[in-house]
């Protein structure tokens, strides 16, 4: 299984990024998904959640309003489109998978089995 965490880069406040997640080696519909991120010399804190089929999502409050995840099991591939950004926001962003067929929402890390590279997302003031 992988999961290729991609679309990380250089940001001013304000401005808008998309992360993307491509996965292979799993029944992608089978799974839903998470996004992380982590800050340097913090703990890794959950970002969003999307269900297997989209129906169900949830955010974290720090982000929610701003960041959409989204996805498209056509191409095995999920997203985190992130708009208005700030400083805060600035750490390295990690999906993941949880095992298969959960259905409710999870948001510890440890509920995931699954885990991508992390792509680093810097917004500058």
């Amino acid at each position: 299984v992988q999961l290729q965490a991609s679309g990380g880069g250089l940001v001013q406040a304000g401005g808008s990024l998309r992360l993307s997640c491509a996965a292979s080696g799993l029944s992608f519909y089978l799974y839903a998904l998470g996004w992380f991120r982590q800050a340097p010399g913090k703990e890794r804190e959950f970002v969003a959640f999307i269900g297997r089929s989209s129906g169900s999502t949830n955010y974290a409050d720090s982000v929610k309003g701003r960041f959409t995840i989204s996805r498209d099991n056509a191409k095995n591939t999920a997203y985190l489109q992130m708009n208005d950004l700030k400083s805060e926001d600035t750490a390295v962003y990690y999906c993941a998978a949880p095992f298969p067929n959960i259905r409710d929402v999870r948001t510890t890390p440890g509920d995931y089995r699954y885990w991508g590279q992390g792509t680093l997302v810097t917004v500058s003031s």
